[in-house]
């Protein structure tokens, strides 16, 4: 018997903003998603966002024109909740895009304080 597949929420516009990376960055980011859902590591770099929060995680990739992340917050109550996706052109993370990440945490946290789950 398999154990029941990890849900995902996704927070604010980060869906659509995924959904509008191309194609090759989708298609990774949606793999490596998937195998966080089925308890599995990610196919691409990874790293703790602790500067957004605890649990916090970075998906990361990139093509020839940019970078590409993806923040989450790691699994609680079964869900994977996907607080923000965004493109970058430095090294450094923009903070704008870390309060955007820390903002939608904390409304998460709320619910999950007040007895919801997800959106």
């Amino acid at each position: 018997m398999s154990k029941p597949l990890i849900h995902i929420a996704w927070e604010g516009d980060s869906k659509e903003v995924l959904s509008a990376f191309p194609s090759e960055v989708k298609s990774t980011f949606g793999f490596s998603l998937r195998r966080l859902q089925n308890g599995e590591l990610p196919r691409c770099g990874v790293r703790p966002m602790a500067s957004v929060g605890k649990g916090v995680w970075e998906l990361k990739t990139d093509d020839v024109r940019t970078w590409y992340r993806v923040m989450y917050l790691s699994q609680i109550r079964g869900v994977i909740y996907v607080l923000h996706a965004f493109e970058k052109d430095t090294t450094k993370t923009d903070r704008r895009d870390v309060e955007i990440a820390k903002d939608r945490l904390k409304v998460i946290h709320q619910r999950l304080r007040e007895g919801g789950k997800s959106q």
